[in-house]
């Protein structure tokens, strides 16, 4: 006999979380978080959990004070003697520190994983990691979902007959081919270098893209500089049209005046993270089918190995 399932939700990601209830079928939990004068925070469930699913939606964008409220509503609800406790997280912050790539830095991603453990986690489920490698991190099951079963449908329904997929830099060569594979088209590089960070000095273009309608995919977009200057290589280089495709929009320091500004004909993201300000040129699209169909087939134990192919097509 499966648990009931309850859904609450952090104060980040209240607006998601709403939606992911709506498709399940069932009211959002009722909780609340008081804050002390120092800002301090106390999360409370409103509503008992015992012996049942709960899952907590929060993404971990910062300001931290969203990771330490989710760590505080699963050490209560495991306290309150629920069932499980899965931890919702459309977007995994820390994901870019995976490993060590210069002396005396820390393992953040890792260092997330474990704190997350500690507080008594039972299952992760989360959306296109930074790094593939952190799902390793953890010693509980984590259910890495794919962004492309929303961006997938949307693309092909743009009906491009030109279409080239691109990467904003070398990193993202295998997401930018993946995509390129199932769409059956063509895709080019962009190589760049930075004098330092978020501050990007060259970028040559590998490929090419001239007359075509190029959609570059990204995981994560902070400050904006590498693709919208990614965006600007492609018009120089003769393409027809430029889209950009993003899971992530962290959106940080002047992001959304550079999208504004920039060669985009259209912005893609999804709704991981909320949207400080609406634009014209920013299209987002929903991920909250995809979670509660997750959700359900994890209290049902029921496989979702079928969402973790590229891409799943609901």
């Amino acid at each position: 006999m499966n648990s009931s399932v309850q859904i609450f939700s952090g104060s980040a990601s209240r607006y998601l979380a709403q939606q992911i209830a709506d498709e399940y079928g069932i009211p959002l939990g009722k909780e609340i978080v008081a804050r002390f004068c120092d800002g301090e925070m106390q999360p409370s469930f409103e509503e008992t959990i015992r012996g049942n699913d709960v899952f907590i939606v929060q993404s971990t964008f910062a300001p931290s004070d969203n990771l330490m409220e989710l760590l505080l509503m699963i050490d209560a609800a495991r306290r309150a003697s629920a069932n499980q406790v899965v931890a919702v997280i459309p977007y995994f912050g820390f994901a870019r520190q995976d490993r060590k790539d210069k002396p005396r830095v820390p393992i953040g991603a890792k260092l997330i994983a474990n704190i997350l453990m500690a507080a008594g986690v039972n299952r992760v489920i989360t959306m296109d990691l930074h790094a593939d490698q952190i799902q390793g991190f953890f010693d509980v099951p984590v259910d890495h979902m794919y962004a492309s079963s929303i961006f997938v449908p949307y693309i092909q329904n743009l009906k491009l007959e030109n279409l080239v997929m691109a990467s904003p830099d070398t990193g993202g060569t295998r997401r930018a081919g993946a995509y390129a594979k199932f769409l059956n088209c063509e895709m080019v590089i962009c190589y760049k270098q930075r004098i330092k960070a978020n501050e990007v000095s060259r970028m040559v273009l590998i490929g090419d893209v001239r007359g075509k309608d190029v959609i570059i995919v990204d995981d994560i977009i902070d400050t904006g500089g590498t693709i919208t200057k990614a965006a600007k290589t492609m018009m120089e280089n003769g393409a027809r049209s430029v889209r950009g495709l993003c899971t992530h929009p962290i959106m940080s320091s002047n992001a959304h005046a550079k999208i504004e500004e920039s060669e985009f004909c259209e912005f893609i993201v999804s709704d991981t993270i909320p949207l400080q300000k609406k634009s014209d040129k920013i299209t987002v699209l929903s991920t909250a089918k995809l979670f509660a169909d997750v959700i359900k087939r994890v209290n049902s134990h029921q496989s979702i190995s079928t969402h973790f192919e590229f891409p799943t097509i609901l």
